[in-house]
């Protein structure tokens, strides 16, 4: 069956911020320039917003850009930051870091408590309106090439088929969504950005990504344990100092509070688990009380870019750009990356719109990277710069010296620290042999605070059909059994439940193509 042809001025691949962002930035200019621009956003999630899990702490400068009026239209920031914490574990204790110590940007002051899920749906309507034709359950599923070689858009997959490749009764092709231009907003590790990153050697010269897995739950807890707009962020305990990674809650409306750890993948024992390290977090005396007598509604977990300003690739191609998080723009230290994700779509936005105007296609948008490069997001990924890859010395000296480079960088004093650290390893090759590591022994779980993995997939969401195609392939099979198996004790074993996201990056010999991406 032929493939039905839809032909628009640019596509965007992700309903994410970034994506939607890039959207409206895109219809506000044409209907500044009073001319027509036909936009389109492929959403894989049902709907849009259906892959973000609430709970999240957003700057809203980038929001103040594309909308400044927000706050009339009703958009869903109702929790402003009212108080930070930032605390260390120890296995008995937690100590308590003065806010005065804290480099004045990791401040939450004017940030909101948001769900990520609600700001995106809210920014869909604000697209549609404005005239962004937006397709949910439609996974852009291969790179569309002209003659040339550009990127000249994306197909859809294909619909009813079966676990063997069949059609079902039901099968429908997928559709061929051809552009001027295509952005690829599809967040941490998304397939068409790997297939065009290796295809036109867009990391040649920059540092390997770095990469975290985050794990997140949504609570309703007792309302005597609730503080809304209440901040809190850990370090230190279940990590040892040769693990990077820390935590996250934050009091939203209603009695809501969203709670997360991040294990940075750089870890060296294959014998840990970035899922059991959550759930033994919560068992600390400083923690467990605020879930105590609450309820776990939600649960989710996703891949994070870290690497920060040394691994942001080369961002265009023939045809298109990358945009958010599909490049990597997230503040490690912050823990923040919507603001950043959204700038960055609205500066392809801009450079997409500028080409049309000249009657240009599907060649390099160079005024992108270099608008990008003049921008607050670079100036914001600049200061923390040397944060991650100071942690290679250890959580303590590694975090003393990125306190160190964020205040003077605050300061104005930024030229005492001209130099920028490099990442040198992937994440895989840190991690050692299983018989090198002690083994880690994992407390049971009381389904009370904390959860197995099967329980925590049943409210992640997520909702696929047995007879459909298996989207992750390995690229080689045996090496499962002769190298992860027989070297590393299996260390992709912890993911099998966890929407298999932590496979992505361990160890390199094995990893699968990714088909979709959590958020």
């Amino acid at each position: 069956m032929p493939r039905e042809v839809m032909e628009y001025d640019v596509v965007i691949v992700g309903g994410g911020p970034s994506g939607l962002s890039a959207a409206i930035r895109l219809k506000q200019l044409a209907a500044e320039a009073g001319r027509e621009v036909s936009v389109c956003v492929l959403e894989k999630g049902s709907e849009v917003g259906a892959h973000i899990l609430s709970g999240a702490v957003i700057d809203p400068r980038a929001l103040n850009e594309l909308i400044p009026d927000w706050q009339a239209k009703n958009a869903p920031l109702n929790t402003p930051v009212t108080e930070d914490r930032f605390m260390v574990l120890a296995p008995e204790k937690a100590f308590r870091i003065p806010n005065w110590m804290l480099p004045p940007l990791m401040n939450n002051h004017g940030n909101h408590i948001v769900s990520l899920g609600n700001v995106c749906r809210w920014l869909s309507s604000q697209a549609e309106t404005l005239g962004v034709e937006i397709y949910p359950g439609f996974p852009a599923a291969e790179a569309l090439y002209d003659e040339r070689g550009a990127v000249r858009g994306v197909a859809t997959g294909d619909m009813g088929v079966a676990r063997d490749g069949s059609h079902k009764p039901e099968y429908q092709p997928g559709m061929e969504l051809h552009a001027k231009y295509t952005l690829l907003a599809e967040g941490c590790r998304g397939s068409l950005s790997q297939e065009l990153m290796a295809r036109f050697n867009l990391r040649d010269g920059v540092d390997p990504q770095k990469y975290g897995i985050g794990l997140k739950e949504l609570w309703q807890v007792a309302p005597d344990k609730h503080q809304r707009g209440l901040v809190v962020h850990t370090q230190g305990w279940p990590l040892d100092s040769r693990t990077g990674g820390g935590s996250f809650i934050y009091h939203l409306e209603d009695n809501l509070v969203a709670v997360g750890f991040v294990v940075h993948l750089s870890y060296e024992n294959p014998h840990l688990s970035p899922f059991d390290e959550f759930q033994r977090f919560k068992t600390h005396s400083a923690i467990r009380g605020t879930f105590e007598g609450g309820k776990r509604i939600g649960y989710g977990a996703r891949a994070i870019n870290e690497g920060g300003l040394q691994s942001i690739p080369k961002l265009v191609f023939p045809g298109g750009a990358l945009i958010g998080d599909a490049a990597g723009f997230l503040n490690v230290p912050r823990i923040k990356g919507v603001h950043n994700a959204m700038k960055t779509g609205m500066l392809g936005a801009e450079a997409a719109f500028a080409a049309l105007g000249e009657g240009r296609t599907r060649d390099e948008l160079a005024a992108y990277p270099e608008a990008l490069r003049h921008s607050w997001v670079y100036e914001d990924l600049y200061k923390v710069r040397n944060v991650k890859p100071g942690l290679k010395w250890g959580l303590w000296l590694g975090t003393l010296h990125g306190g160190l480079h964020m205040w003077l960088n605050d300061l104005g004093l930024g030229a005492l620290v001209a130099w920028t650290l490099r990442h040198g390893k992937a994440d895989h090759e840190t991690l050692k042999p299983a018989a090198e590591m002690p083994k880690i022994e994992y407390p049971k779980y009381d389904g009370v605070l904390t959860f197995d993995k099967l329980s925590s997939v049943f409210v992640s969401n997520t909702n696929h059909e047995e007879n459909q195609p298996v989207h992750l392939q390995l690229r080689d099979p045996s090496i499962a059994v002769s190298v992860n198996l027989a070297l590393y004790d299996g260390p992709e074993q912890p993911c099998r439940s966890m929407r298999r996201i932590a496979c992505i990056a361990r160890p390199a010999t094995s990893r699968t193509r990714n088909r979709t991406s959590t958020g």
